[in-house]
């Protein structure tokens, strides 16, 4: 009876296999097996009726509320051609440095992903303008696909993220969780909660995401001075210091804003990203995009990456709720149970699972699919929930970097040259790869960075 949870699993990572989408894979397949389960006396039925409330709680839930906001931002910034003139007037600032442009690619990647939290944008925005340029100066493929494809996902990390925002409404759920097992479990009485908020895993966020945008930064100038086929970036006029600073001021005005404000205490992640949105639309009125088309554009784009979102989350919730009403509570304590060496060894284990679903699944997916069942338990063995969360995180980075359906690669593939071909761009990321696995390993050994 404890193997029937993961029945369901199979069948829905097989579906998930075959191309069928996400949303409807995870909602549609657990109905149906809990309907099969129902005359075995498996499945109670009348936990359907929590399904109504369950959506309503998602839909009226006001730290998701973020989400559309932040990707309104990102979308605007995109769309604006703040990205482009960011990496055209850095790169002209760097010209006269060896591997200047490689270097100025990650410091602009940073600042995008601080800004936008989009990784789709960054790696198809810096892959259309940069990847022929590098290759050009006699960068070798792998490394300038590796180069751009990794500094694209700094928006999973670096605040303000959606993958952040997600991981801090579950880790949130987990941790309550955990508390009200851990009360049931010890028979104490009435106890005041504590909580962890969105707020929490950005601060959390910061000092590793600038450990991962030092490494790259190490990695690269090491691979620039080894290079000695690297030209000189003569192609790209002078700039001036006070129109770099022009460019950039904007940006990072916007960043110190939406961050600061969060940081300060002044708003919620939610207000913050309003801000976020009103300060990106007149970034865009100052550099003349604002009009009709505009607006619909970025309204239209903002609606359906949302709606794909939301729909992912309604349809996770309906599988964990399937899940645990066919006994998959019992089969996760029991699998934690069975794993020998305490919780460090359970911990190892979690994220070698991340990581491993991390080919297969994308971060929406796991954080709203695996992350529930497996954060309680951690959670209950005393693990700090804004930790574990950041574990988390920088886990589902390299997700979007692993093949072979690694998403920044796909987007990479999309806009890249017929000539460089797929398993060099494969190779390209994975020294990039072993960067963020070797932070995880740090900040695992020191909690004090995320804490």
């Amino acid at each position: 009876m404890e193997l029937i949870p993961l029945v369901l699993l199979i069948l829905i990572c097989t579906a998930l296999l075959m191309g069928y989408p996400v949303a409807y894979t995870l909602a549609g397949i657990s109905i149906l097996f809990a309907l099969v389960c129902i005359p075995f006396g498996i499945f109670d039925p009348t936990l359907f009726k929590s399904i109504p409330l369950r959506i309503f709680g998602i839909m009226n839930n006001m730290t998701l509320l973020a989400v559309p906001l932040f990707i309104f931002m990102g979308t605007i910034l995109e769309k604006s051609g703040i990205a482009a003139k960011m990496l055209s007037n850095m790169a002209a600032a760097f010209k006269n440095i060896k591997g200047g442009l490689s270097i100025s690619i990650i410091i602009v990647g940073a600042m995008l992903a601080a800004s936008t939290g989009i990784v789709g944008a960054t790696v198809v925005t810096m892959g259309l303008m940069s990847l022929p340029i590098l290759i050009n100066q006699g960068y070798e493929k792998s490394f300038s696909s590796g180069l751009v494809a990794s500094t694209g996902t700094l928006g999973q990390i670096i605040p303000p993220s959606i993958a952040l925002v997600l991981l801090g409404d579950v880790m949130s759920n987990a941790y309550q969780r955990a508390q009200n097992d851990m009360r049931a479990e010890n028979d104490i009485g009435f106890f005041p909660q504590q909580t962890v908020t969105v707020g929490d895993l950005f601060v959390g966020a910061i000092v590793p995401g600038i450990m991962i945008c030092v490494g790259y930064l190490i990695y690269t100038i090491y691979k620039n001075g080894i290079n000695s086929n690297l030209k000189d970036y003569s192609n790209e006029k002078s700039i001036q210091k006070i129109e770099l600073l022009k460019t950039l001021a904007l940006p990072i005005s916007l960043i110190i804003l939406v961050l600061g404000s969060i940081f300060a205490g002044v708003a919620t992640p939610t207000e913050a990203s309003a801000i976020g949105a009103f300060g990106a639309l007149i970034i865009a009125f100052i550099n003349g995009k604002i009009n009709f088309k505009f607006l619909r554009e970025t309204s239209e784009k903002t609606a359906i990456v949302s709606t794909m979102i939301f729909t992912i989350l309604i349809g996770a919730s309906i599988f964990s709720l399937i899940f645990r009403g066919v006994g998959g509570d019992e089969l996760i304590n029991l699998i934690f149970s069975s794993i020998p060496g305490g919780p460090l060894t359970a911990l190892i284990f979690v994220l070698m699972v991340i990581f491993l679903l991390g080919f297969i699944l994308d971060f929406i997916e796991i954080c709203y699919v695996i992350v529930p069942l497996i954060a309680p338990p951690l959670l209950v063995m005393g693990f700090d929930p804004v930790w574990l969360a950041i574990l988390f995180a920088i886990i589902l980075q390299t997700s979007f970097l692993t093949p072979p359906f690694g998403f920044s690669l796909f987007y990479l593939r999309g806009v890249a040259d017929e000539s460089i071909k797929t398993s060099e761009i494969y190779s390209g990321v994975f020294p990039f790869i072993l960067i963020q696995l070797l932070v995880l390993l740090i900040v695992m050994i020191f909690p004090i960075f995320i804490l």
